[in-house]
């Protein structure tokens, strides 16, 4: 599949990892040489409580901002702390963001559901809503599907911050693009199914660390001549089923990771709290902000941000 080609040309870009000798003469260096090496036969270190809460609150202000929330996790937790928290981590805290969005669009949704479920079983009742409803199941199927075929490129190689970097740089002109030459008048009755598959298609690239989920398909739908707030609010909803399955199929994971390290349950459930909190109150203020701001704002920060942690890189300060 396109998807699955592009992260693997992606993870090419990446140097090889290096090459492990293995001895049973010393169990302990074993086991450090296959963890440097990028193996799966360790312990994973533990989070501190500290860069639980710092990477949950990292998460909360970034998750619906179209800056990326999974490069934003991997740049800090490796600035501050020394190494990536892992995909499972952020899987997992991804369930306190979503529950904002649950709480924040809970009429909606429920109205969405309402009318779905009441079209299934009478045609004569199939209006706006029950449409809703299969644009975004219908919306959802590339991500799942995709996510699942290259987990494991998602959850490790992909994880390079050249990568992550990169993407910061390179999607801010489609961000620019998509405000230049959509022209931002169709509403939310006039959504449609060809919008949903391509704003589910879009989606698919936000499991590049770096692109943005939000970012991925607000930008499609700005193309597809959506008004900012009607492809923000349509991202929200297309968003819900994907994030929740990741977190509830990744929560095993997180407390013994194959890549990124260990959080304890507890750990989890502050995190996911402190996700909530924070990503509930960045939801309000970005449909505030889109309604008279151009999504260009965040190209401007996006591109100093990853040509940043390019000098870093270069430097020596951060590792991929």
């Amino acid at each position: 599949m396109w998807f699955v080609s592009l992260m693997s040309f992606l993870t090419g870009l990446v140097p090889g990892r290096p090459q492990v000798s293995l001895s049973a003469a010393d169990p302990s260096s074993t086991l450090r040489a296959v963890h440097a090496a990028g193996g799966t036969d360790t312990v994973p270190d533990q989070m501190s409580w500290a860069q639980t809460v710092v990477l949950s609150v990292v998460q909360g202000l970034t998750e619906f901002l179209p800056v990326s929330s999974s490069g934003h996790l991997r740049i800090v937790s490796s600035l501050l702390f020394g190494q990536d928290a892992g995909a499972s981590f952020t899987a997992v805290v991804q369930l306190g963001t979503e529950a904002a969005v649950l709480v924040y669009f809970a009429r909606d949704i429920l109205r969405i559901a309402r009318g779905w479920f009441r079209g299934i079983v009478d045609r004569s009742k199939r209006g706006l809503d029950y449409r809703m409803g299969w644009m975004v199941i219908i919306g959802t199927i590339p991500v799942g599907i995709i996510g699942y075929l290259g987990k494991d490129l998602i959850r490790d190689n992909l994880r390079n911050l050249w990568i992550t970097a990169a993407m910061l740089v390179l999607f801010s002109f489609v961000f620019i693009a998509a405000e230049k030459w959509g022209n931002k008048k169709r509403s939310f009755d006039e959504l449609t199914m060809r919008d949903a598959v391509l704003m589910g298609l879009a989606q698919c690239l936000a499991l590049i660390p770096g692109v943005s989920r939000s970012g991925g398909t607000i930008s499609a739908g700005l193309f597809l001549g959506l008004d900012r707030e009607v492809a923000a609010r349509f991202s929200f909803l297309l968003a819900i089923p994907a994030v929740l399955a990741s977190g509830l199929f990744s929560l095993p994971d997180a407390f013994a990771p194959d890549a990124g390290q260990a959080a304890s349950a507890a750990q989890l459930a502050v995190g996911t709290g402190i996700a909530f909190v924070v990503g509930y109150a960045s939801i309000a203020w970005l449909l505030r902000f889109v309604s008279t701001h151009s999504f260009s704002w965040f190209a401007a920060y996006r591109i100093p941000v990853g040509l940043a942690v390019m000098g870093l890189l270069a430097a020596g300060v951060l590792q991929p």
